[in-house]
């Protein structure tokens, strides 16, 4: 990881279904957000922390959105579409995607805490428009197109211990 500018504006923008899955499937384990947050801030000028949730209608999930609130994220819900004949879906990526673009003349460095190579296309169109482009993600589920076109790449299977929970 290299030296950061603390003139650096920051905004983090966290697919958290990205990563509660990458993280239960690889490690049966929970994502430690804070650390996430802490790492992803690195001493620089945080803007905005924004973690887009899917709402399941789950007791726990109010709880997990109140927690994510506390450690200093907007949440953003979208509630999860079932479809006929019981399909589900849930995804934040063109809002995600949205928010990078309507943010990035306000911020020097965008991190996307995602593996999810959809994002590829994001990434080049943010470092074109001069943002510096950082990913968090678990390498062995992230994207190695996603990885390949970030300034910077935080793997967090290097360091389980500080994100796992």
């Amino acid at each position: 990881m290299m030296v950061k500018n603390k003139e650096q504006r920051v905004g983090i923008f966290v697919d958290v279904q990205n990563m509660y899955y990458s993280a239960r499937n690889l490690y049966e384990a929970k994502v430690n957000f804070r650390e996430i947050l802490k790492v992803a801030v690195h001493g620089r000028k945080l803007v905005r922390a924004i973690a887009y949730v899917i709402k399941a209608d789950v007791k726990e999930e109010v709880n997990f959105f109140e927690a994510l609130e506390k450690i200093g994220y907007e949440v953003k819900a979208k509630d999860l579409q079932i479809f006929y004949g019981g399909a589900k879906k849930g995804d934040w990526d063109v809002g995600i995607a949205m928010d990078t673009l309507r943010m990035a003349t306000k911020l020097d460095t965008i991190v996307l805490v995602s593996g999810d190579g959809d994002f590829r296309a994001l990434v080049e169109y943010l470092k074109a428009q001069g943002c510096r482009a950082e990913v968090i993600a678990f390498g062995k589920s992230a994207s190695s197109l996603l990885i390949e076109v970030a300034d910077d790449f935080i793997d967090m299977d290097k360091d389980k211990r500080r994100f796992l929970i």
